[in-house]
């Protein structure tokens, strides 16, 4: 789950650079945090979590070494997502962020490179990201008391931190077994996804207009 830090979430990833100032002179990590906190790439994240799990439940009976790759694609593509992410967050929040980044990015790794590892190492890699991310979801729910719609944040987290006990927990005997319970998961985590990407576009609309409001017009 990728969910921005910061005072308030921004209508869009911010004012074109004028005539005088070029956009490449632009600090990357500023240009990088603008893009990490808007609802798109909240609404991409959602979307690299979701296309694989409806993936692996319309093709139930795909081997276990074709699960292991995407399963593995899944995880680097989303530590890219979380990499950005982390720059919409204050400089002193960002270390959490950054190592749950790592985390994806190690996890997918070990996945690419050893394709052909049991059913239970699998479903231990994905359960412990799933964990560990629902765990930081729901505490960044409960700690920001600015951000929007904290409850569906939080019912965010709290399903990644099901996901991460029952995927390893379950008993998975074949590739078939392992890859709808993985599917479900996906689908569910990406759906959720979807709901906090929306209502943080809900969020910043307002945050907009509200500062539209506050602007007085010029004479």
């Amino acid at each position: 789950m990728t969910v921005p830090r910061g005072p308030a979430p921004q209508a869009g990833p911010g004012p074109p650079a004028d005539a005088t100032g070029p956009a490449r002179g632009s600090d990357p990590a500023e240009v990088l945090g603008r893009l990490g906190g808007s609802w798109t790439w909240l609404l991409g994240s959602a979307l690299a979590t979701l296309v694989p799990g409806v993936i692996v439940l319309v093709w139930p009976d795909g081997t276990l070494h074709v699960l292991s790759v995407l399963i593995g694609l899944y995880l680097l593509v989303i530590g890219a997502f979380r990499f950005v992410a982390v720059f919409a967050a204050e400089r002193g929040e960002r270390l959490p962020g950054l190592l749950l980044a790592v985390l994806y990015v190690l996890a997918g790794v070990l996945c690419l490179r050893h394709p052909l590892q049991t059913i239970a190492a699998l479903s231990l890699i994905v359960g412990i990201v799933w964990l560990v991310t629902g765990l930081l979801t729901a505490y960044a729910a409960v700690a920001a008391e600015f951000l929007p719609h904290r409850g569906v944040v939080l019912g965010a987290g709290v399903l990644g931190v099901v996901a991460g006990i029952v995927v390893p927990a379950l008993p998975a005997e074949s590739a078939v077994a392992l890859t709808r319970l993985l599917g479900l998961w996906l689908v569910l985590l990406g759906l959720t996804e979807l709901a906090v990407a929306f209502a943080w576009r809900a969020a910043s609309r307002k945050a907009a207009e509200d500062a539209r409001a506050d602007t007085p017009t010029a004479a």
